[in-house]
C-alpha cells in the first residue's frame, strides 16, 4: 500500500479513476439515461448544479475552519474519553485481537481511506450522471448537512480514538508509514464521536426510502436499487472495520444513527424548497415564524448548556487521563501550527501509578519508524526531547514552529522499569495556543447545527398536532 503518491494523492486519483466505471456498472441496464462526458457541463447549466459545486468548496473551507478550532479549545473543554471506556470497556479490543492479520488490515485500511472520500463525491455525481436531479440535490445536501449537525460534538466533546486508549489495542490505521501524515495533517485523532463514515451512509440509506415511499413504489423496484445496496455494503464494511482499525467506540455508532435520522429528515423536506428557489426567490429558503422560534429556542438552550456545562466543566480534570497505554503501546498526541510567532505550550502530567516516558520529535522522524499500528520507540533519533515523568508530576515541552508545515508530535510509554505484569500508563496532554479563546467563534459555527435541530422538532410537533387535528375531525 505504499504508492509514491501518497495517501491523500492514491484515494483522489483512484476516485476520479474508478467514477465513471462504477456508474456504468450501476446502471448498466439503463444506458439511455446516462450523460455522457461531454453533455455533463451543458447539464450542469440546466440542471442548475452550480450551488452543489459552490456547496462543495464552502465545505472544505468550513472544514478547514472547524479543524483549526479543534486543538486550541482542548485546555478550556478538556475531554470525555474515560466516559466512554467506563461504558463499553475493552470490546473493541477483543474485536481486534480476534481478527487481525495483515491482508485485512491492508483490505479495511484501504477502504476506510478511500470510501468515504468516494461517498463524499460519488453520491451527487452518480445521480447527476443519471439525471436525476432530486436525488442529485439530496445527496450534495445529505453531506452538507450531517458535517454541519456534527460540528458541536467534535468541537465541544473531545473523544479520542480506541487505540490512545485502551491498553494493547494497534493504532492500524494511523500508525502506519503510509498514512501517518495523512492522518496527523487532516484527522484530528479525537473526535471519535459521532462516526461520520456510520452517519452519512446511514442517512443516505434513509434518503433513499423516504423518496420511494414519496414515489409510491418499492424500493427493489427503484431505479438506483444497486446504487441503494452499493452504500448498504459499504456501511457493513464500516460497522466492522472502524471497531478492528482501533478508531471509533461502539458506542460513536449511536449518535451517528441519530444524526442521519436528523438529516434524513430534514434533506426530504427541504430538497422541494432549493429546488424551487428559481421561481419562489431566495426569501423562499428562510424558516417561517415556528421554525425561527424553534430554532432561536433550540440555538439559545443549546449555547447556554455548552457555556455553563461545558466548557472549563468536567472534561477539564486534570486527573483524568486523555492518553492510556500498556507494555509496548506508544501514543501519539499532534501539535498543530497556529502561529510562527507564539510557541505552542504542552502540559504532559502523569496520572497513572508507574513512571512514563515521553518524547518531543518531528512529525518526518517517526515516519519511517511506523509500521501495521506500531511505533519503533528506540529506533527513533534526532529526536528534540526525551523525558521521564514520574506519577504525579508533570513537564511542559514549548514549541515555536519554523514554518506551517514544521509538525511536531508527542510521544508517549510506560518508562522501562515500569513495564511487565500488565502495568498501565496514563498521561493527560493539555495543549495552550495562542488563540486557545476560540470559544465564541467555535459556538458561532456550532449555531447551524442547533438551528436545523430546533427546525427538525418543529416539523415533528406540527406534524403531531396535525395528525391528532386529523384524528378528530375523523371521530367528529
Amino acid at each position: 500500500m505504499n504508492w509514491p503518491i501518497g495517501p491523500y494523492g492514491t484515494s483522489m486519483g483512484a476516485l476520479l479513476l474508478m467514477t465513471l466505471p462504477i456508474h456504468w456498472f450501476l446502471t448498466r441496464d439503463e444506458p439511455e439515461s446516462r450523460v455522457g462526458l461531454r453533455d455533463l457541463p451543458r447539464e450542469i447549466r440546466e440542471k442548475g448544479y452550480g450551488w452543489h459545486i459552490a456547496l462543495y468548496l464552502l465545505m472544505f473551507l468550513y472544514k478547514a475552519l472547524i479543524d483549526h478550532h479543534n486543538e486550541p479549545m482542548k485546555a478550556r473543554v478538556g475531554g470525555f474519553t474515560h466516559w466512554f471506556w467506563s461504558i463499553e470497556g475493552d470490546w473493541t479490543l477483543r474485536v481486534q485481537e480476534a481478527f487481525e492479520n495483515d491482508l485485512l488490515t491492508d483490505i479495511l485500511s484501504g477502504h476506510y481511506l478511500f470510501m468515504y472520500l468516494f461517498i463524499i463525491w460519488f453520491s451527487p455525481m452518480y445521480y447527476m450522471l443519471s439525471r436525476d436531479e432530486r436525488m442529485a440535490d439530496k445527496a450534495a445536501l445529505n453531506y452538507f448537512l450531517i458535517y454541519i449537525l456534527s460540528v458541536p460534538l467534535y468541537l465541544f466533546f473531545n473523544v479520542e480514538v480506541t487505540s490512545s486508549y485502551i491498553p494493547g489495542m494497534d493504532a492500524l490505521l494511523y500508525h502506519d508509514d503510509f498514512t501517518l501524515r495523512f492522518f496527523i495533517d487532516n484527522d484530528p485523532m479525537d473526535n471519535s464521536i459521532p462516526s461520520l463514515h456510520i452517519g452519512l451512509s446511514a442517512s443516505l440509506l434513509m434518503i433513499n426510502r423516504l423518496h420511494v415511499r414519496e414515489l409510491g413504489i418499492s424500493i427493489s423496484d427503484w431505479r438506483h436499487r444497486e446504487f441503494d445496496l452499493f452504500i448498504m455494503a459499504n456501511l457493513g464494511v464500516y460497522l466492522f472495520s472502524i471497531q478492528y482499525l482501533g478508531i471509533h467506540w461502539v458506542f460513536d455508532v449511536i449518535p451517528g444513527l441519530m444524526m442521519a435520522v436528523v438529516t434524513a429528515g430534514f434533506v426530504h423536506a427541504v430538497q422541494p424548497v432549493v429546488r424551487a428557489r428559481r421561481e419562489n426567490g431566495l426569501a423562499s429558503l428562510l424558516p417561517d415564524r415556528r421554525q425561527t422560534i424553534a430554532a432561536i429556542g433550540v440555538a439559545l438552550l443549546c449555547s447556554s448548556w455548552l457555556m455553563i456545562g461545558v466548557v472549563d466543566g468536567a472534561g477539564v480534570d486534570e486527573d483524568q487521563p486523555n492518553f492510556r497505554f500498556g507494555e509496548g503501546d506508544v501514543v501519539i498526541d499532534a501539535i498543530e501550527v497556529h502561529s510562527l510567532n507564539h510557541p505552542v505550550t504542552m502540559t504532559v502530567k502523569n496520572v497513572g501509578e508507574h513512571s512514563v516516558e515521553v518524547m518531543l520529535v518531528d512529525l518526518r522522524s517517526v515516519e519511517a519508524h511506523t509500521s501495521r499500528g506500531e511505533i519503533d520507540w528506540d529506533s527513533i533519533s534526532n529526536f528534540d526531547e526525551k523525558l521521564q515523568i514520574p506519577t504525579g508530576e508533570s513537564i511542559e515541552f514549548s514549541v515555536l514552529p519554523n514554518n506551517l508545515f514544521d509538525t511536531h508530535l508527542i510521544l508517549a510509554r510506560l518508562a522501562t522499569e515500569s513495564s511487565g505484569g500488565g502495568t498501565l500508563g496514563e498521561v493527560r496532554i493539555t495543549p495552550h495556543y495562542v488563540d486557545d479563546e476560540l470559544i465564541y467563534t467555535a459556538l458561532l459555527a456550532s449555531l447551524p447545527a442547533f438551528i436545523i435541530v430546533g427546525i427538525v422538532i418543529e416539523g415533528l410537533l406540527l406534524r403531531k398536532q396535525t395528525t391528532a387535528n386529523t384524528g378528530n375531525t375523523k371521530s367528529e
